[in-house]
C-alpha cells in the first residue's frame, strides 16, 4: 500500500509539473503575441504621425479629374525629407542586415537611371527602390497598352493610355516615402542623351531598339558611366538559361550577338555586364499586322518613332521580370561595394568552341586544297551547332557524348554554312573525311547518306529546318 501511495504521489507531482509548464508556455506565448501587437500598433501610429506631420497642404494637392485619367492623376509629389529615420531603417531592416550600415549608406546615396520602362525596366526600378535606392530617373517615351499588362511591374487597367514612367513613379512613391523620382516621357538620343544620364551612378539599359541600345552603351562606355544592359527576353521560356555575363561572353542570344558586333565596330569589345538567356527561341514569329497597316506605308515607319518596330514578338511575362530582378540584384550589390564576383558565364565552353572552330578551319583547308584564314562561321555559330542542334552529341547513333568532338562539313557539294556542319566523334570524323570529303583518300567520294544511313540524314535534314527558324529569328 505504501508503494502504491508513493507511486501515486509521484504521478501527481509529474502531472502538476507538466500542467505548470503548459500554463507557463501559454502565458509566455500570449505575452509575446501581445507585445508584437503593441509594437505593430506603435509602428503604425508612428507612420501615420509622420505622414500627417508632413502632409502637403490641401490647397496644393493635385485636382482629381472629372473626365478620364490624365498623366497628372498618376504622378503625385512625394514627401521628401522629415520622414523618421527609424522608420526607414525598419522598412529596410533586412537589407541593413545583409549589407550593413556602410553598404546601405552607399545604396541610399546612389542614383540610378532606367532607360526603357517596359517589362524589364519596370521590375528593375521597383526592386531598386524596395532595396533602398533613393534617387531614380525613369526614361521612356512609350505608353501603357493592354498588351503591356502581362509583364509590366506596376501597370493596371486604369493605366492604359498613360505614360509607363508615370505608373511606375506612382508605385515607387507608394513603396518609399523618401524616394526622389524623376520621370521623363522622352526617348534617349545620343545627340543630347547626356542630360538624361547626369548624376547617374548606374544606368540600366532596357531598350528594345538595337540602334538606340548600342548608342547608349557606347556613350556610357566612352564617358565612364556604369551601365548594365538587358538582352532579349522575347520568345524565351526557360528560366534556368538566364545568366549574367560580360557582353563579350554572350552566346546564342541573337540580340546580344548583334549588339556585340556593332559595339566591336565602334571599338567596344568588353566591359559591359548584361543579362541574357542561352535559350535559342523555338518556332516563333512576329505577331501579324492587319493588312490595313501595310497599306499606310513602310512598316518600319508606322511606329511612334522611326526604326522602333510595331510588330512584336511573343513574350512570356515572367521572363522579362526575371531579367529586371537580375539587373537590380547586380546593381544593388555593386552600389553596396559588395559586387557579385566571377559571375558564371559559360567561359570554359568557349575554349571548346574555339578549339572546334580551329580544327574545322584546318580540315577545310585540307578539303579545299589551300590555306584559308577565315571561315564563314564563328564561335557563336559553333556553339549553336554543337549545343542546340546536336545537343553536345555525335550525329551518328547511338548519339553518344563525344570524348573528342569534331565539326565537319556534311555534304562536300554544298558550301560550309550552319546547315551543312555536323558533330562527330574523332574516329567518326576521320571516316567521314576519307569516305565523304576525300581528305587523305585516293578513292571516290561517297554520298554521306550512303555512308551513315537514312536515320543520320533525317537528323541532318531536321537540323537544317531548325537553322532556317534561327535565321528568321536573327533577321528580325
Amino acid at each position: 500500500m505504501d508503494v502504491f501511495s508513493s507511486q501515486s504521489h509521484r504521478t501527481q507531482l509529474v502531472l502538476t509539473a507538466l500542467s505548470a509548464c503548459v500554463i507557463t508556455s501559454t502565458l509566455f506565448t500570449a505575452y509575446n503575441a501581445y507585445r508584437r501587437s503593441e509594437r505593430r500598433r506603435d509602428l503604425n501610429e508612428d507612420v501615420l504621425r509622420s505622414i500627417a506631420t508632413h502632409e502637403e497642404p490641401r490647397a496644393h494637392r493635385l485636382p482629381v479629374p472629372t473626365e478620364g485619367p490624365t498623366e497628372e492623376t498618376y504622378i503625385r509629389p512625394n514627401y521628401i525629407g522629415g520622414y523618421d529615420e527609424d522608420l526607414v531603417k525598419e522598412q529596410l531592416a533586412r537589407n541593413y542586415a545583409f549589407f550593413g550600415d556602410e553598404g546601405m549608406a552607399r545604396i541610399r546615396g546612389g542614383s540610378v537611371v532606367v532607360v526603357g520602362c517596359g517589362g524589364v525596366g519596370s521590375w528593375a526600378a521597383v526592386m531598386l527602390v524596395r532595396s533602398g535606392v533613393s534617387r531614380i530617373r525613369l526614361v521612356d517615351f512609350d505608353y501603357v497598352t493592354l498588351s503591356s499588362l502581362n509583364r509590366h511591374a506596376t501597370a493596371t487597367l486604369s493605366d492604359v493610355g498613360t505614360p509607363k514612367v508615370g505608373c511606375i513613379e506612382r508605385t515607387l512613391k507608394q513603396i518609399s516615402r523618401w524616394v526622389e523620382v524623376d520621370s521623363r516621357v522622352e526617348i534617349w538620343r545620343k545627340e543630347d542623351g547626356g542630360k538624361l544620364l547626369e548624376g547617374a551612378d548606374w544606368v540600366i539599359d532596357a531598350i528594345d531598339n538595337i540602334t538606340t541600345k548600342v548608342d547608349l552603351l557606347k556613350y556610357c562606355h566612352d564617358h565612364n558611366i556604369k551601365v548594365f544592359s538587358s538582352m532579349g527576353a522575347g520568345a524565351k521560356c526557360d528560366p534556368t538559361r538566364i545568366q549574367i555575363s560580360d557582353i563579350s561572353y554572350t552566346i546564342y542570344d541573337p540580340l546580344a550577338r548583334s549588339v556585340r558586333r556593332r559595339l566591336r565596330l565602334q571599338g567596344v569589345s568588353s566591359g559591359i555586364p548584361v543579362v541574357y538567356s542561352t535559350e535559342v527561341p523555338g518556332d516563333v514569329k512576329l505577331l501579324p499586322l492587319p493588312e490595313g497597316e501595310f497599306q499606310k506605308g513602310r512598316v518600319n515607319e508606322l511606329g511612334v518613332f522611326d526604326d522602333f518596330r510595331v510588330r512584336i514578338l511573343p513574350v512570356l511575362g515572367p521572363l522579362p521580370s526575371l531579367f529586371g530582378l537580375y539587373i537590380a540584384t547586380y546593381v544593388i550589390c555593386d552600389m553596396a561595394n559588395k559586387p557579385i564576383l566571377n559571375p558564371l558565364p559559360i567561359k570554359n565552353r568557349r575554349k571548346l568552341y574555339e578549339r572546334l572552330l580551329r580544327d574545322l578551319l584546318h580540315l577545310e583547308s585540307k578539303f579545299i586544297g589551300e590555306q584559308i584564314n577565315k571561315l564563314p562561321i564563328d564561335e557563336d555559330d559553333v556553339a549553336l551547332i554543337f549545343e542546340d542542334l546536336y545537343l553536345g552529341r555525335t550525329v551518328v547513333p547511338p548519339h553518344n557524348v563525344p570524348a573528342r568532338p569534331q565539326l565537319l562539313r556534311w555534304d562536300p557539294l554544298k558550301p560550309l554554312v550552319l546547315e551543312n556542319c555536323v558533330v562527330f566523334e574523332f574516329a567518326e570524323a576521320e571516316r567521314h573525311q576519307k569516305e565523304c570529303l576525300g581528305i587523305g583518300s585516293a578513292g571516290e567520294r561517297q554520298c554521306p547518306a550512303d555512308v551513315w544511313g537514312d536515320e543520320v540524314q533525317r537528323i541532318v535534314d531536321k537540323n537544317v529546318a531548325e537553322v532556317e527558324k534561327y535565321r528568321s529569328w536573327v533577321g528580325l
